[in-house]
């Protein structure tokens, strides 16, 4: 419902979501998967066939608590298309940009392939594998406990009411991704 928070935990990369887009970027940038990656030590190939985070272990014990409203895995489609799934009808969300790291190898897609952060935002999860909707008063705790079990997890935004114009989803300060 409005006025529940959106807690975004980290990816461990591309999330096996864009290569379209990022094989685009590579052949632009004339790189080559074998060659070394711009943003990491070691090939571009392997900085990109980094595993895709699985979040059930230190999710579960957030669940059996009733401590989660919702949660969307950031696939291909990024925010736009995942964080609506897990909505009713009524409800949007806001997802502040600022909140988060946007991790290297975003920024080398972004900057490389002149991708601007809107079509980022549509495209990956950028840093933001897994979001979850929980109420405010709990939110705190939920980022404690996921810490606890190892996971990244930030606050990155709430839900709104939705009128049914517009954006359902809208990420501010993306501008702090080029920074």
């Amino acid at each position: 419902m409005a006025g529940d928070v959106v807690i975004g935990l980290a990816s461990s990369g591309v999330h096996s979501n864009g290569f379209s887009l990022v094989r685009k970027v590579i052949a632009h940038a004339g790189l080559d998967l074998h060659g070394p990656c711009p943003w990491a030590d070691g090939s571009l190939g392997a900085a990109l066939l980094t595993p895709t985070r699985i979040y059930v272990k230190p999710l579960l014990p957030l669940v059996r608590a009733r401590l989660v409203k919702g949660m969307a895995h950031i696939t291909g489609g990024g925010f736009t298309d995942n964080v609506p799934r897990v909505l009713p009808p009524n409800v949007g969300a806001e997802l502040d940009a600022a909140a988060w790291p946007l991790p290297p190898v975003f920024r080398w897609v972004s900057s490389a392939g002149g991708v601007a952060p809107a079509e980022m935002a549509r495209t990956f999860n950028c840093g933001l594998g897994m979001v979850l909707v929980v109420a405010k008063e709990h939110a705190d705790a939920v980022v404690a406990a996921l810490a606890d079990a190892g996971e990244h997890a930030y606050v990155v935004g709430q839900l709104t009411a939705f009128s049914g114009e517009g954006e359902r989803v809208t990420v501010k300060n993306t501008s702090s991704w080029t920074n």
